[in-house]
């Protein structure tokens, strides 16, 4: 069982920062892909980005290239999620998953509002 944390949200104006952070209670945590996902009102949760156990892959959706930079620290149990330039499209509650395959994710944190205004 892994349990998934969620911080760093918050409100922010168009062109600004945010870094997500997710904090995991799982046993070699290194085995585990983990991944960032968000949904706005009224939409279905969308796929952001995903990391491999060492950092080796990630997959970012089209919309977020360039701006958005997942990374990961083992050591922490912890994976980030790095949000820049946002734009009023980006607001959505952001969830953290995890999973042992790639795109396959079997654990879901509670989420973190992020909102950004134009």
């Amino acid at each position: 069982q892994v349990q998934l944390a969620e911080s760093g949200g918050g409100l922010v104006q168009a062109g600004g920062s945010l870094r997500l952070s997710c904090s995991a209670s799982a046993r070699f945590f290194s085995r585990y892909i983990m991944g960032w996902f968000r949904q706005a009102p009224g939409k279905e949760r969308e796929f952001v980005a995903q990391i491999s156990g060492y950092g080796g892959s990630l997959e970012y959706r089209d919309s977020v290239k360039g701006r958005f930079t997942i990374s990961r620290d083992n050591a922490k149990n912890s994976v980030y999620l790095q949000m820049d330039n946002l734009k009023p499209e980006d607001t959505s509650v952001y969830f953290c998953a995890a999973g042992v395959r790639w795109a396959h994710f079997e654990y879901w944190g509670r989420g973190t509002q992020v909102t950004v205004s134009s």
